[in-house]
């Protein structure tokens, strides 16, 4: 069975675009709550919860994240850049995991997966620190060997396999040379002891493929979610992405 953590950022960006100078994230006329979000998202059978807390904070912010900490019943899963006040607020906040990802101040998303190879001296701190406090690892990273095969050597028990390129050419004749792409880079981190995530530009129509991806444990999934809300409402979102996973 493949887990469904929902990435909840997007619900705290419609909060910023009016509240941003609020002094509390909640409560009063401060809305949409994130956490009452990933409540309902965790009662209608969500397996996680995911947030991003940027450095620039355009959406999520600290104090949603230790909310979440003391409020959900599942996991929270903290992606976070490779950096020293990342790393130690992460070391203090003890999420269930955390998920390592590249951050650029100027980019609308994250732009394609962290490189580990290039970055190793500033990957392989942060994996460690967090395998000694317990929090589970995992690395976001294109589904190429090299990284692949770096992931596992550096330690981190998980990686996420960015599934964007393929979202992105998912109407084009790439469509096939990406999703294998996927489905090796998979089997590939199968073979080095990796378990295997995946994300970004996954939505209800392309999940009838990814789910076919070989040794999936996990995917996440935030804004084609966040987006079928606005229409369905929350609970109805992610039923219907659990139905669409299981199908």
């Amino acid at each position: 069975m493949i887990l469904l953590g929902l990435n909840i950022d997007h619900c705290a960006t419609v909060r910023q675009a009016r509240y941003r100078d609020a002094s509390a994230t909640c409560g009063g006329s401060v809305e949409p709550d994130p956490v009452t979000l990933a409540l309902l998202a965790e009662q209608a059978g969500a397996d996680g919860i995911t947030v991003h807390l940027r450095e620039d904070r355009r959406h999520i912010q600290e104090r949603d994240v230790w909310r979440l900490r003391e409020c959900i019943a599942t996991r929270l899963n903290l992606e976070m850049a490779c950096t020293p006040a990342m790393i130690a607020f992460a070391l203090k906040l003890k999420p269930d995991s955390v998920c390592l990802v590249p951050e650029n101040r100027q980019e609308v998303t994250t732009e394609g997966g962290l490189d580990v190879v290039g970055l190793r001296d500033r990957v392989q701190p942060c994996v460690d620190a967090m395998n000694a406090a317990g929090i589970v690892t995992s690395l976001f990273i294109d589904p190429d060997e090299p990284q692949i095969e770096l992931s596992a050597k550096l330690g981190a028990p998980w990686v996420e396999l960015h599934t964007g390129a393929y979202a992105e050419a998912y109407h084009t004749p790439r469509r096939a040379a990406e999703f294998k792409r996927l489905c090796v880079g998979a089997s590939l981190g199968k073979e080095a002891g990796l378990t295997i995530n995946a994300g970004h530009g996954i939505n209800y129509v392309n999940i009838a493929e990814v789910r076919t991806i070989p040794h999936l444990h996990e995917l996440n999934i935030g804004h084609s979610i966040i987006s079928r809300a606005l229409f369905s409402g929350i609970n109805e979102a992610v039923r219907e992405m659990k139905a669409k996973l299981r199908a």
